[in-house]
């Protein structure tokens, strides 16, 4: 980014009240559509910009990838786990901070798309 445009970018935040800017922000992976079980009620799309954290984007990366999904361990035998609300209840993937300080599990379409 050129300084001209980085200094509106950074004008443009400041007029907004913005601390973080998301030209600050590492590009974000696609949406991940999530594997759907035979009791699912939908489909889960898995969306990177809506659980990163503006004021600090690379803690947020690190608070689900160092631990919880370890996508940075390059194993050709490593296979993804079937995330389950048992597991999310049990504070297993996203229910490490679903159910938690996340929203709970009461309202369905928060993550199933039917």
């Amino acid at each position: 980014m050129t300084w001209a445009k980085r200094m509106s970018v950074v004008l443009v935040g400041i007029l907004l009240g913005g601390a973080a800017l998301a030209a600050d922000l590492p590009k974000l992976p696609a949406a991940i559509k999530l594997p759907v079980g035979a009791d699912s009620p939908g489909l889960v799309v898995f969306n990177h910009d809506m659980h990163v954290d503006t004021s600090k984007p690379a803690g947020s990366c690190t608070a689900c990838h160092a631990g919880t999904f370890r996508i940075l361990e390059k194993s050709p035998s490593a296979k993804a786990d079937v995330i389950t609300h048992d597991k999310m209840k049990a504070g297993q993937s996203c229910g490490k901070c679903h159910g938690k300080q996340a929203f709970n599990f009461d309202d369905c379409t928060m993550c199933h798309k039917m």
